[in-house]
């Protein structure tokens, strides 16, 4: 098993974050951090393999943190996983050693590539380590495990509609513990209402949400969605 902390200072993003990588085959979430505090805490407790680090903590950037942990000479792994999308912030995490660079929204598909491709590179590094020393095959066959296959859009949604927005809704409704209306949905993911109603009336649709009617003091029924359970 391929042992990752999962470091976001929105708690319901890390939550989020560590279901995706349950769902992966041969990864398992072993801590969780919301600050880099905490983060290094947990590396310095011993069994990360890999970090899924966001750039934007209260107390230091992401990168900051990573180029602490090489000077400490900490190894683990990192995919960053963030909304900074600067070339400059690109840049220095390629040049410390970020494996992946995972910009938000994402959808799972896109994060699963990442783990899947990082996996593979675990086990060809393995295979050639067996042999002591790399020739250039072996070196070139390392480097191809980093490539990934970009994750085709979703043929089921209509023109207009992107699937980080309908995961990101998704999400949402999925750890609500109640039926929400557009605007909870709005005010949750800081969508427009507009927005919000449009994915939600697809969804309901496609049969992944139940709507419901709610009736006040106006007359007027409140639209309600709640995510289908399988």
């Amino acid at each position: 098993m391929i042992d990752v902390l999962v470091v976001d200072d929105d708690f319901r993003v890390a939550e989020i974050n560590a279901k995706y990588v349950g769902r992966v085959p041969g990864f398992r979430v072993v801590d969780r951090a919301h600050n880099a505090a905490q983060a290094l805490a947990a590396v310095a407790r011993g069994s990360v393999d890999l970090i899924l680090l966001d750039h934007y903590l209260p107390d230091r950037t992401g990168l900051e943190l990573v180029q602490q942990m090489r000077e400490i000479g900490y190894g683990s792994d990192v995919i960053m996983i963030t909304a900074a999308g600067d070339v400059e912030t690109l840049r220095t995490a390629m040049r410390l050693g970020a494996l992946h660079y995972l910009v938000k929204p994402f959808t799972f598909a896109a994060l699963r590539t990442r783990l899947d491709s990082y996996a593979a590179l675990r086990r060809t590094v393995d295979r050639v380590g067996d042999r002591g020393v790399a020739g250039q095959e072996q070196v070139d066959r390392i480097f191809g495990a980093l490539r990934t296959t970009p994750v085709p859009s979703s043929p089921g949604l209509p023109s207009g509609h992107s699937e980080p927005t309908s995961d990101l809704i998704c999400a949402v409704l999925h750890r609500a513990d109640h039926p929400l209306s557009a605007h909870e949905v709005a005010a949750e993911t800081g969508l427009s209402r507009s927005t919000a109603q449009r994915y939600l009336r697809h969804l309901e649709q496609a049969g992944r949400l139940h709507l419901s009617l709610k009736y006040g003091d106006t007359g007027r029924p409140e639209h309600r969605y709640a995510w289908v359970k399988p």
